[in-house]
């Protein structure tokens, strides 16, 4: 037996002998379905502590413990919420700024807070969500190609071709349901992405405008300037993850 299952069989057998149970699946996946259809209520009625009880011990050090199951919680409702009708973006992104501010906590206090903080979050986003329409399913898949696509080049065709419908047909509901059209999407979409990159990366404007697929750095400019005011390197200046709490705050 392989000394990974020797740890899982010992791992087990204590579980019993002290009468440890992990949460039942059946509760989790009600509070995690009570966030992805935005029931407030339901998820303050199923939210319990989190690293509580059932939960499991994944480091001996009490504040990593709870970062290490704020993570898997995140990852959860991120996963829920992207299902329920959430753009993979915003998912995501929101995913991101969260585990960055759990990272920085020094006391389970924190945490704990953090967390109520998040699935209250998630959970609000997603009771706007199921209060308005929800995209149509070619819509939603337009959507998750242009976000996994975002560093190449994206035609319509191929996007029409992922979704499955017609190049005229994806440019006419995609209008009329998100409410510009696909080119327009796609550099909000890419000026968005710059922007984290260059609050919370390290890597110059220059490679950040070329990453996201930008046919030159003067047109990464003039883009992010008309859809944001600012130069990618006023941008920086003011955002770059040295004033995040400052900034985040306001």
């Amino acid at each position: 037996m392989a000394q990974s299952e020797k740890e899982l069989t010992y791992k087990a057998f204590m579980n019993r002998e002290y009468e440890f149970r992990h949460s039942p699946f059946e509760k989790e996946f009600e509070f995690y379905d009570c966030v992805k259809s935005g029931d407030i209520e339901g998820v303050k009625r199923l939210m319990t502590p989190l690293g509580g009880s059932g939960a499991g011990v994944l480091s001996e050090d009490a504040v990593r413990n709870l970062k290490y199951h704020f993570v898997i919680t995140i990852a959860m409702m991120t996963r829920f919420c992207v299902e329920g009708g959430m753009e993979m973006e915003t998912a995501y992104t929101l995913s991101d700024l969260y585990i960055m501010k759990a990272d920085k906590c020094t006391s389970e206090e924190k945490i704990h807070e953090l967390h109520r903080e998040v699935v209250l979050d998630y959970t609000s986003r997603m009771k706007k969500i199921s209060r308005g329409s929800l995209y149509s399913k070619p819509i939603i898949m337009a959507m998750d190609y242009i976000y996994d696509n975002l560093h190449a080049v994206i035609s319509e065709e191929d996007i029409a071709e992922y979704a499955a419908v017609s190049k005229s047909y994806l440019s006419r509901i995609f209008h009329k349901e998100v409410g510009v059209t696909v080119t327009t999407y796609i550099a909000v979409k890419r000026i968005e992405a710059a922007q984290n990159m260059l609050k919370y990366s390290d890597y110059r404007p220059l490679d950040i405008g070329n990453y996201l697929g930008f046919s030159s750095h003067s047109h990464f400019i003039s883009t992010f300037k008309k859809y944001t005011g600012m130069t990618p390197g006023e941008f920086r200046k003011k955002y770059y993850r040295s004033n995040w709490n400052t900034n985040m705050s306001k």
